[in-house]
């Protein structure tokens, strides 16, 4: 997968931050889905590389529950971590024992559950 992501990681549009970030997000039946981070001069309207292929994967079928791991890498050399508004749209697509694998590009690793991450998800049953 850091091979996968290697690949990638060039293809994030980063001009404003200078972070680019690439991640790929696996179904249960084996289908693999990228994506990168994409920034804005509107802040606001930039999205992560981790939203990108989760929008990727539902935009192809995938529904919650589908979804086996999300594997993300940045360009700093560094793990880094999904932000949270990532982490509320990993809680909708991604079951709790879900891995989360977040690498360096040196190889490094840190492996976590989504439950981990995302301990006391706000979800459709707190809008009930």
């Amino acid at each position: 997968m850091i091979d996968k992501l290697k690949d990638i990681i060039g293809n994030s549009y980063s001009p404003y931050s200078g972070y680019p970030v690439a991640a790929f997000v696996i179904t249960k039946d084996g289908r693999e889905f990228s994506g990168v981070n994409v920034e804005n001069a509107s802040y606001g309207a930039c999205i992560c590389a981790e939203r990108t292929a989760i929008v990727k994967a539902v935009s192809e079928g995938a529904r919650p529950g589908d979804f086996r791991s999300l594997h993300l890498m940045v360009g700093s050399g560094k793990i880094g971590m999904p932000c949270f508004m990532c982490r509320q749209m990993i809680t909708e697509f991604f079951d709790p024992e879900c891995d989360v694998v977040c690498w360096s590009t040196s190889g490094d690793k840190r492996e976590y559950k989504v439950s981990e991450i995302c301990p006391e998800p706000f979800s459709k049953e707190d809008l009930m």
